[in-house]
């Protein structure tokens, strides 16, 4: 009995089927995409049948295909986390300071009155 395929062979099987379907429905033959990324025909084959390749050269061929922005969603930054964003606010007061401390400002040297008692 076979050896059941790992996940990543799944997913390069799963990726050269698209590759091969979105070359296909460029009309393009295996030659002309090689020729087109700069990589030779058999790294075109070994694509499109499930088999790994460098990653400089799968990148030529998603170029060529004009496929490029599917990676966009990688290359964005994520947001900051909800304590990476209590980092970035800083400290916050949580309450009042003590009434036995001296009062800050030029305020604090005149007593208060009501503005009807001046």
């Amino acid at each position: 009995m076979p050896e059941p395929a790992s996940p990543e062979q799944a997913l390069l099987r799963r990726l050269g089927e698209r590759l091969a379907r979105t070359r296909l429905d460029l009309d393009l033959t295996q030659a002309a995409l090689a020729r087109e990324a700069g990589v030779s025909k058999s790294t075109i084959e070994r694509l499109e049948n499930g088999e790994s390749t460098q990653l400089s050269n799968f990148l030529r061929i998603l170029r060529a295909l004009g496929l490029v922005d599917f990676l966009s969603n990688l290359l964005v930054e994520p947001p900051p986390s909800p304590i990476e964003l209590l980092k970035l606010q800083g400290k916050r007061r949580q309450r009042a300071s003590r009434n036995d401390r001296k009062p800050r400002g030029s305020r604090a040297s005149k007593s208060w009155t009501w503005d009807d008692e001046s």
